[in-house]
């Protein structure tokens, strides 16, 4: 501790020439970020850091707001003109980066390949056909989505897809990474990404929307919390994401930095094994080979009760978290009022594992990122702990989250995740309650898309029945009941995963600069403005 707060105020001496309107009069923005891209490909993996690198060089039909609200984008005007149909007006003159005109034929090829990117890691075919989504075209501008039955979250679930040009049929990846294929409609050009040191862009002088302040965007990929604050401190950066919580208290002090802090969609939890008979590890309490402990609903309700969420916000998160009991926090839409996080109960969650039939517990690994959400490895350490206590020998194993998505890919039960426990997080995309219950918790169906990040193969026919009746429920209010019915299945009754806590997200500017803090917890560089 004394070491971390003496090198910020080293680092705080070193900013003394920072000058206030600097920053804003520059032309170029210098921003860190703690977690870089794992591809510019935007249908390659539905991961936070890819979605929003992808939305700075590719638009959707419908853009959203720093609350997640809809806005016009490459549609300017969407309705359903019956129970089953919607049409998309699209907006016209638009050029992608390559100067080729964009139309409705790169809409519906874009669906299509996100549905189908054949090395997706966690795919967007939860958005673009699920609900058995069919695509017409009317003429160059108009766009029609068709679906067996009425479907309310049409344009929620399209505004999730970037729109890529039909140039781009036979490249993955590869292509999109080296530049070659990374021609999109949004408000900047691809200029370079060399890995694990820079990513730039260039102001789109074309774009159809408001162009952004910045003319040039330089993003550097620093890892390392406390460098990435050094970093800003000593005038390397303008700008930083996922502020390190232990520094918060410290720079509110400070006038020469600006904070936005805001709470995010995004939920902290543990998935478990609930498909294998016998889970790779997991074993008993002598190393010897047992059923799988994680299909019994009372071990995962007593791994819930295990753990101390507010020791974990106290201790590991500075204060900076809210503890959770569901998918997503009050005041997002289809949450349940009826559910509230798990108490800290250690002797409770003792007699559910000997009724279990695990007296003496058993032993286990908790798999985790150690560079993906805000303090992942310390928050895998300090559960591991409270697991021990109560006879779950737990040992803790992170890695970096190029190593650990790769190796926890969901791919159904032919494929199912290395991991038997592991700490994830989920980012509501769609910033309702539908979003993670189809994610993570649907059966796995590669043809749907349902269940496509559900690394621990829960299934419901139960909850799916509820949640199936709510997607095709046009009332709002009916819906969020629904929704809300659905988590008290999928979480309340069977805890088909164990929620821990959702993130409370700071960014940091030098002062000049600010930023609304975004529920997606997205850094998007024309959001950041001169005071």
């Amino acid at each position: 501790m004394y070491f971390r707060k003496s090198m910020i105020a080293a680092a705080a001496g070193l900013c003394l020439t920072f000058a206030a309107g600097t920053a804003a009069q520059a032309q170029t923005i210098t921003i860190g970020l703690g977690t870089e891209p794992t591809s510019i490909d935007p249908h390659y993996h539905n991961l936070g850091p890819n979605n929003q690198i992808a939305q700075h060089i590719f638009s959707r039909l419908m853009e959203q707001d720093h609350k997640q609200r809809l806005m016009p984008g490459l549609a300017t005007e969407w309705k359903p003109i019956d129970d089953t149909t919607w049409e998309f007006k699209l907006r016209r003159g638009v050029k992608f980066h390559d100067g080729s005109e964009f139309n409705v034929d790169d809409v519906i090829f874009s669906m299509e390949r996100a549905a189908a990117h054949p090395n997706a890691k966690s795919s967007f075919k939860v958005f673009s056909h699920s609900g058995g989504k069919t695509y017409e075209r009317v003429d160059d501008y108009t766009l029609r989505v068709k679906t067996p039955e009425p479907y309310p979250l049409m344009a929620v679930d399209l505004s999730n897809v970037h729109i890529v040009s039909d140039k781009a049929k036979g490249h993955w990846e590869g292509d999109f990474n080296n530049g070659s294929q990374a021609a999109g409609t949004g408000p900047y050009k691809f200029v370079k990404w060399i890995k694990g040191e820079v990513l730039e862009f260039e102001r789109n002088e074309d774009y159809w929307g408001k162009k952004p302040h910045w003319k040039s965007v330089v993003i550097k990929p620093i890892k390392s919390a406390p460098s990435r604050l050094a970093a800003l401190l000593a005038g390397d950066v303008d700008f930083i994401d996922q502020v390190p919580t232990i520094d918060v208290a410290g720079l509110k002090k400070n006038d020469k930095i600006s904070l936005s802090q805001g709470i995010s969609n995004r939920v902290i939890y543990l998935h478990l094994d609930q498909y294998r008979d016998v889970t790779p590890f997991a074993k008993g309490p002598k190393g010897e080979e047992i059923k799988n402990p994680f299909k019994d609903v009372r071990v995962r309700k007593a791994i819930s009760k295990a753990i101390n969420r507010d020791l974990i916000i106290e201790r590991v998160m500075e204060g900076i978290a809210v503890k959770a009991g569901q998918l997503l926090p009050d005041g997002f839409f289809g949450v349940s009022d009826k559910l509230k996080p798990d108490e800290y109960d250690p002797k409770g969650a003792k007699k559910l594992l000997a009724d279990a039939g695990y007296p003496n517990g058993f032993q286990t690994t908790l798999h985790g990122p150690n560079d993906r959400y805000i303090n992942d490895a310390k928050i895998v350490e300090a559960v591991a702990q409270m697991l021990s206590r109560i006879g779950i020998m737990t040992t803790p194993d992170t890695m970096p989250k190029s190593v650990f998505f790769k190796r926890g890919k969901n791919g159904g039960p032919a494929k199912p995740p290395e991991f038997s426990f592991l700490l994830v997080g989920w980012g509501s995309g769609t910033g309702e309650a539908s979003s993670p219950l189809r994610s993570l918790l649907t059966t796995y169906d590669k043809e749907k898309g349902n269940g496509s990040s559900n690394r621990g193969l829960y299934s419901s026919a139960k909850m799916e029945a509820v949640l199936n009746q709510a997607l095709a429920t046009v009332d709002d209010t009916k819906r969020a009941a629904l929704l809300a019915q659905a988590t008290e299945i999928a979480i309340g009754e069977d805890m088909g995963l164990i929620p821990l806590h959702y993130q409370v997200n700071t960014w940091a500017a030098k002062k000049g600069l600010k930023y609304l803090a975004r529920t997606d917890e997205r850094t998007v560089a024309y959001d950041i403005q001169p005071e």
